[in-house]
């Protein structure tokens, strides 16, 4: 199996599956010189981690990250760095009804087709569990980014089935178990209600994520075929059950005028920011804006058609512990996925060009 590493510069190569001894990665081409260790990055997995509500599985993964190469004195060397985080509640009697069959709407099939094999033991390498080391790799980033250019990311969710969230400040975000940025509690209490539904139901729903980079360098990315938001596209694709992405005013752009999508300049700055950050592929220095589309977990106790190995009908029933909503805990792996990209690009950036600049606040907020 090829296709474990993501990125050019500051590469991040993930092994392991779901149900084995362990998960982790390497991650080659971190700056040296940068005081490290692993209380940077357990408060980021602690944040994806799942078993922190009701409302997620119930597995109970403390998620311990150890730091095995790549600092010394509680610096960064330069050399590669390699995160280990032991697998300690795996429980994989639970999947062996499906062994010889397939769950729809799951990676299963194409699995077993494209390799001749497969681990159905949480969904092996498939599963969203792997996204526990992108997110540790993505930390280390996220404190480099911090540092040379002030860049900080938020995320939220936006939308949980046909629940629309809106948007009322960042400081909530922490403050209820969907990562949503509102206060009402009202609403929080109808999230709830509706995720014990879907529990009770054996079923699951969808999810809308947004996640922002405040403080970008302007000049990130390139044009033409390495550009900033078709690596970003790459990216949030590349998460377990995305399927869309909008940046900037996304799909809304279909529905505006030129004289209204296309983000005036003034001397202090950009009137709007419908190009979500970047234009020409290339970083404006304002805040780049994301949103994604999760779908519905494929692993429900619903009973649904399906075939064995032999071609034969069958009923699959999927057991085990899984997230009647996927993209209760997203938020922090595409925030992850965003940091990544950004460090990429900006040593990119500093190999080319040298030291990149920030720009300065007004153009970095717009004007609107």
């Amino acid at each position: 199996m090829s296709g474990n590493t993501f990125g050019k510069l500051f590469t991040v190569t993930t092994f392991g599956e779901s149900h084995g001894p362990a998960i982790g990665c390497v991650i080659d081409g971190c700056p040296p010189g940068m005081a490290l260790s692993e209380a940077d990055i357990q408060p980021e997995l602690d944040r994806r981690k799942p078993g922190t509500s009701r409302h997620v599985t119930q597995r109970q993964e403390p998620d311990t990250v150890q730091i095995l190469s790549g600092v010394y004195q509680g610096v960064t060397t330069g050399t590669p760095i390699a995160l280990l985080i032991p697998n300690e509640d795996q429980r994989s009697k639970d999947y062996g009804n499906i062994a010889e069959s397939f769950r729809p709407g799951h990676a299963d099939y194409t699995y077993w087709h494209k390799y001749g094999v497969r681990d159905p033991r949480g969904g092996g390498r498939s599963s969203a569990r792997l996204t526990a080391p992108v997110v540790g790799a993505a930390a280390i980033a996220k404190k480099w980014l911090q540092q040379q250019y002030g860049t900080v990311f938020t995320g939220c969710m936006s939308q949980l089935g046909d629940i629309e969230v809106p948007f009322q400040g960042w400081e909530h975000v922490r403050n209820n178990p969907f990562f949503a940025a509102s206060g009402d509690a009202a609403l929080i209490a109808r999230m709830e209600a509706a995720m014990d539904e879907l529990r009770r139901a054996g079923d699951s729903i969808g999810a809308r994520i947004d996640v922002v980079a405040r403080n970008v360098p302007v000049g990130l990315g390139q044009p033409i075929y390495d550009k900033l938001d078709a690596d970003i596209a790459y990216a949030m694709m590349g998460i377990n059950a995305v399927k869309g992405i909008e940046i900037g005013a996304g799909f809304g752009a279909v529905t505006q005028k030129g004289s209204e999508h296309g983000d005036e300049l003034m001397p202090q700055g950009f009137v709007g920011n419908n190009s979500g950050g970047m234009l020409g592929g290339i970083s404006t220095g304002q805040d780049i804006t994301v949103s994604i589309a999760i779908k519905p977990t494929s692993s429900i106790r619903t009973p649904r058609r399906s075939i064995d190995k032999e071609g034969n009908p069958v009923m699959v029933e999927t057991f085990g512990r899984h997230d009647p909503c996927v993209g209760i805990r997203a938020t922090p792996i595409a925030e992850a996925m965003l940091a990544l990209v950004l460090m990429d690009h900006a040593l990119m950036r500093r190999a080319q060009c040298g030291d990149v600049q920030v720009a300065t606040p007004d153009i970095a907020r717009g004007l609107s």
